[in-house]
């Protein structure tokens, strides 16, 4: 079943887990005795959660300068110890990193809140979403695509991350918008789901003293041409992460060109799959950026 929860996990999940090489876990686990994994009958190796949570550990000590032979020779309960002793602002994105995956891998919500309360005591949100969770997001699909993970995983963390960005975007929308020279209309495409940089980025736009428009997935676009009736300078934003795919994309942009542009409207584009756009093909009409402050930067 695709929607099985994983907590048992080969070597190999355990590299894309932790960014150690599987050799490396190997020799560690021989020489040093590190981790206790189970065998099969054949002989080959398996991981619960509590040797993923300590090899997280040690691969925190050990890249702050640990060897691991000083490591292997301590206590089990000197290990956590020790992380707890070592996180600073400083290092915190790395810590928090290992603490929200070692959360979406229990589906442990206790964990997450705890991790961010921590983050947000040292850090702004803005800083908590570009330097951890921009990097967490990457990893999870990375480790979507190998297996790694289940979409139960997956679901479980974006939800929790955006309960996060609504949070404070509702705070930002109490407040009065200093700039009203232009209207922000924000949206994805038909069957296009993953909305989370879009939210993250009317959270930016209403921080900058915008007016924006939240009108989320699966949008048409004759439903965009509404909002003209309503604005007299919009900015159109659409982030494509699955849809439209490569094949269709240049048409779908096409079609937003004919039916939203005119002197008084911008459209902008971001997203994995906004790199697939034609870009010279409507020089004059669209922007596409590589990144969500690379479009901040422009606002």
């Amino acid at each position: 079943m695709i929607n099985k929860v994983k907590n048992v996990f080969s070597i190999k999940d355990l590299e894309n887990l932790s960014g150690i090489k599987a050799h490396t876990i190997r020799i560690w686990e021989k020489r040093y005795n590190v981790l206790e994994p189970m065998r099969t009958d054949t002989n080959i190796r398996s991981y619960d959660l509590t040797n993923l949570q300590k090899l997280l550990n040690i691969t925190l000590l050990h890249k702050y300068g640990y060897k691991i032979s000083k490591i292997a020779s301590y206590p089990e309960e000197k290990i956590p110890e020790l992380v707890r002793e070592i996180i600073s602002a400083k290092n915190a994105k790395n810590h928090a990193i290992s603490d929200f995956k070692m959360a979406m891998m229990n589906f442990d919500q206790d964990l997450f809140f705890a991790t961010y309360n921590w983050l947000i005591s040292e850090k702004s949100f803005k800083e908590i979403f570009y330097d951890v969770f921009i990097p967490l997001l990457e990893e999870i699909g990375l480790l979507w695509q190998t297996d790694t993970i289940s979409p139960a995983h997956e679901h479980f963390i974006s939800y929790l991350i955006k309960q996060k960005v609504l949070v404070n975007i509702e705070k930002l929308q109490s407040l009065k918008q200093s700039k009203t020279d232009k209207v922000f209309v924000l949206s994805l495409p038909l069957n296009e789901i993953h909305e989370l940089g879009l939210m993250f980025l009317h959270y930016e736009i209403l921080l900058k003293g915008y007016k924006a428009i939240y009108l989320g997935e699966s949008m048409p676009i004759q439903n965009l041409k509404e909002l003209k009736n309503y604005f007299d300078h919009i900015i159109f934003v659409s982030y494509f992460t699955v849809q439209p795919d490569r094949e269709t994309i240049d048409d779908y942009v096409g079609e937003m060109v004919t039916q939203l542009s005119d002197d008084a409207t911008q459209l902008w584009f971001l997203g994995r799959l906004a790199t697939c756009i034609d870009a010279e093909r409507y020089s004059d009409k669209i922007v596409v950026f590589n990144s969500i402050s690379e479009l901040v930067s422009n606002m």
